[in-house]
């Protein structure tokens, strides 16, 4: 099949404000090397950038494992990143982060519907013209291909049906509104194509895998390019290949120190969580998280399939491959069965690996921003602030609901997040983690990327985490238990 590139668009070429999270890699390298800021001599080629993404992959509850090609083709090949976190444990918000560099009360993307902003017009309007595929491709002269799943709402006829084609792609292969792996809806370059339940020819991975290798081959030899796969697994409804239905059936969710116990001292909607949990729903995660598994041996097949290309048309050496997800997934942890969008590193921490020129191969990196923000501005009305250093790996939260509440965690001391330390912090060190986390949400532009300078002058009142609604009772002790 031959692919038709999109009519060339007139881009607006403004000055974006991308915003760093604790995965700042990809923006860095895709925007530095268009524009220059990596030194990319005069005369070389750009080089090319692959963005696998998948959706609902957590990395704390072994959710790389069945990677295996994966972890051999893109991270022994290069380098693996130990503190990637997204801005919030939601797809639509995550995917719109990913595609803006912006936190959530930047792009205003707040849930999964079109009246969370999710693909919505005003999405498309204003954020859409900015992301950096749409510069990449107005400023940089790179062919830009889409393939998979976009944001949660696209397609929808509020949003312009599948005929909207966003601005800065060349190719355009996506799916109507949320993962399938069977009968589902691509908009391809604006055009309705709907595919059945017939393995060889529908099953979504594999479609998607098949057009990207097609755009290697049929792609210009003259410009670099861009390409962006957002497969379906391991998402719901958790559909393998037919191949891979029997495998892993001896494997279970993780039985870690958080799983199936009451979220003692946390928020009312993970306290309301039944304990122990019935061995009907224990049966029923064991086999989501097998399916979840199974899934994934097709997204392995994907990328040996896009790595043996690239190498073959001669493109490997000169192309950044990233590996990452829109966000993690709970099965069991605190009794929540199934899900994600909690503020506990299952939700909020995700796979990131990349290869690539200048990088050098077996490389692990912890390297993360001073502070970064994750937030939930609509579904459960939290905000988190992660502050890491040498020394400890803290986590501040702040709910705004019917129940004003705050989670902390040290994550050195206790990486399951089984004991909130709120009340028994020192209150100097709330106060600050407090304060970073006020400056964090108000940022925009390079304001984000300095929010561990801490101002000396600051003088913390436990009042003003609660805006008037009473103070947090605190007790101090020693900072170096932390």
């Amino acid at each position: 099949m031959r692919l038709l590139p999109l009519a060339p668009g007139r881009l607006r070429r403004g000055s974006p404000r991308h915003l760093p999270s604790c995965s700042p890699a990809l923006l860095l390298l895709v925007l530095g090397g268009c524009l220059g800021v990596f030194g990319v001599a005069a005369g070389t080629r750009r080089p090319n950038v692959v963005l696998l993404l998948t959706d609902d992959q957590d990395e704390v509850l072994g959710g790389m494992t069945p990677l295996k090609k994966t972890k051999a083709l893109i991270g022994e090949m290069g380098m693996t990143f130990s503190s990637a976190y997204v801005p919030s444990a939601l797809c639509c918000p995550s995917r719109a982060s990913i595609l803006t560099g912006k936190y959530p009360h930047n792009h205003h993307v707040v849930n999964n519907t079109l009246e969370g902003n999710c693909s919505s017009k005003s999405w498309q309007k204003i954020q859409e013209p900015n992301t950096f595929p749409a510069i990449l491709r107005s400023m940089c002269g790179y062919q830009t291909f889409f393939a998979g799943k976009y944001l949660n709402e696209y397609g929808a006829p509020d949003a312009g049906g599948l005929e909207h084609v966003p601005l800065g792609w060349s190719y355009w292969y996506a799916l109507e509104k949320n993962s399938k792996y069977y009968n589902y809806t691509l908009s391809i370059n604006g055009k309705a194509r709907k595919h059945g339940e017939n393995y060889s020819v529908d099953y979504l991975t594999d479609v998607l895998a098949n057009v990207s290798l097609d755009f290697l081959d049929y792609k210009s030899n003259f410009e670099p390019f861009f390409m962006m796969i957002a497969t379906p697994a391991p998402h719901s409804p958790w559909t393998a290949a037919p191949q891979y239905q029997k495998a892993f059936q001896n494997v279970f969710a993780p039985r870690n120190k958080n799983f199936n116990i009451h979220g003692t001292n946390k928020h009312w909607l993970i306290r309301q969580a039944k304990t122990p949990m019935t061995n009907s729903s224990i049966q029923f995660l064991d086999n989501a998280f097998r399916k979840r598994w199974q899934t994934l041996l097709s997204v392995d097949d994907l990328v040996e399939k896009l790595v043996k290309r690239l190498e073959f048309t001669g493109e490997l050496n000169n192309t950044y491959i990233f590996y990452t997800s829109d966000n993690g997934y709970h099965t069991g942890q605190f009794s929540l069965p199934i899900d994600k969008r909690q503020l506990y590193e299952f939700d909020i921490k995700v796979p990131l690996l990349v290869r690539g020129p200048g990088i050098k191969p077996n490389q692990t990196s912890k390297q993360c921003f001073p502070d970064c923000v994750c937030e939930d501005a609509y579904n459960n009305t939290y905000a988190c602030v992660r502050t890491m250093s040498a020394l400890w790996n803290l986590q501040y939260c702040e709910f705004d609901d019917q129940e004003v509440f705050v989670e902390v965690y040290n994550l050195t001391a206790d990486p399951d997040q089984i004991t909130n330390i709120a009340k028994t912090i020192d209150p100097e060190l709330l106060g600050k983690m407090n304060y970073r986390l006020m400056m964090l949400q108000s940022c925009s532009g390079p304001t984000c990327r300095t929010p561990g300078v801490f101002d000396p002058g600051y003088r913390f009142d436990p009042r003003l985490m609660f805006s008037n609604r009473g103070s947090v009772r605190t007790r101090r002790f020693s900072k170096h238990l932390l």
